[in-house]
């Protein structure tokens, strides 16, 4: 059993419409609030779960979009409910984490947080733990930025890539030197070879002063009368405040803001086995295979002469499949989606637009 400090918060970030992984995710549920694993626990409250042991359940937020507001409120019941900062718009993860910062800095000028997204897997559950834990000691004493790193396992051209520079101590932490998002194969290849770059894994701690220091820098007009820490908001002045000023935030990402245009930034290598839960063929890459390199997610699959397919079906769905090779089949309510597994971001993004525009937006 670990202990649980009151200067621990997290902020996990919810807000994503999720279209990536349609059919299964759809703007109406996207995945963090679907058990996409036929586990019994949504993503959202796997992340929660995780967090829950090393975060008091009064210092973790979680930032969603107004319309996902009631699936945070079903699915984490426990969860205070001011504690669900509710958007009034959709913007990127650095407005979520800009408002919920300076919320923990009004509670506790003290705090040490960790952003983390509310859809990722997490295949080592004590090492992972056990680096948030060592992260949020260094940041509690050094006035930093650091991200969380995974040692990359293959090109992986749809994950952010940080490159380190000089080491800073035996503990794996390394200043950041650069930052490219999501780059062309070729490039990724070129990274994986260097051995100087980690997988961005979307997890960043920080002490909640210096977050905010950084936080202003980011949005100076935003921010400058909300930063007034002499000021005790009310919840009702507060909501009144973000819901007329969120919508003049940039539509700026945490990764790009914190790693691209802060300094002090730093990179902890981590051994918690990581995946990105945003693109079908990642998911594929990250789990295990059965015969014939398939991988099968819920319902139950007979498969002959079939391999290297990802195939994801309602839990009392049977599939039976024959010659296929390098696949999706993906199945929820009333789509059926059925396309190669390679470029199949580019691929699925085409076939949203084009059903909304020929059946309209029941399908997406």
């Amino acid at each position: 059993m670990r202990t649980l400090n009151k200067d621990n918060y997290c902020v996990i970030l919810a807000g994503g419409k999720g279209r990536r992984l349609w059919p299964c995710s759809r703007e109406s549920k996207p995945k963090q609030f679907v058990d996409f694993f036929s586990t019994g626990r949504t993503l959202l409250q796997q992340t929660f779960d995780r967090m829950s042991k090393l975060i008091p359940i009064e210092n973790i937020y979680v930032n969603t979009n107004h319309v996902y507001a009631h699936f945070v409120e079903e699915q984490l019941p426990e969860l205070p409910h001011g504690n669900i900062l509710s958007e009034p718009t959709f913007r990127n993860t650095a407005p979520s984490t800009a408002w919920a910062t300076y919320r923990i800095c009004h509670k506790n000028a003290g705090a040490r947080i960790v952003i983390t997204p509310s859809d990722m897997a997490v295949f080592n559950e004590e090492s992972f733990l056990d680096n948030v834990e060592r992260g949020l000691c260094v940041v509690a004493e050094h006035d930093a930025l650091l991200a969380m790193g995974v040692k990359p396992t293959r090109p992986e051209p749809g994950y952010g890539y940080i490159q380190h520079g000089e080491k800073c101590d035996k503990d794996s932490i390394f200043r950041v030197k650069s930052f490219t998002e999501k780059p062309e194969r070729s490039f990724a290849e070129m990274f994986l070879k260097s051995g100087e770059f980690l997988w961005n894994s979307g997890l960043f701690l920080a002490n909640a002063r210096y977050l905010r220091h950084s936080l202003k820098q980011l949005f100076p007009k935003v921010l400058m009368e909300f930063a007034d820490k002499d000021h005790v908001w009310n919840p009702e002045e507060e909501m009144t405040y973000v819901n007329e000023n969120f919508p003049a935030y940039p539509n700026l990402s945490i990764d790009t803001g914190i790693l691209e245009m802060s300094e002090n930034v730093y990179v902890m290598q981590c051994d918690f086995g990581w995946a990105d839960l945003g693109m079908w063929h990642s998911i594929y890459d990250s789990m295990s295979k059965n015969d014939g390199d398939n991988v099968s997610i819920g319902g139950k699959t007979m498969m002959e002469d079939s391999h290297g397919n990802i195939i994801k079906l309602p839990d009392d769905h049977i599939g039976i499949i024959n010659g296929l090779e390098d696949f999706i089949v993906a199945e929820n309510g009333n789509v059926l989606l059925i396309c190669k597994r390679e470029d199949s971001s580019a691929l699925i993004k085409k076939y949203i637009s084009d059903v909304q525009l020929k059946y309209g937006d029941t399908y997406v």
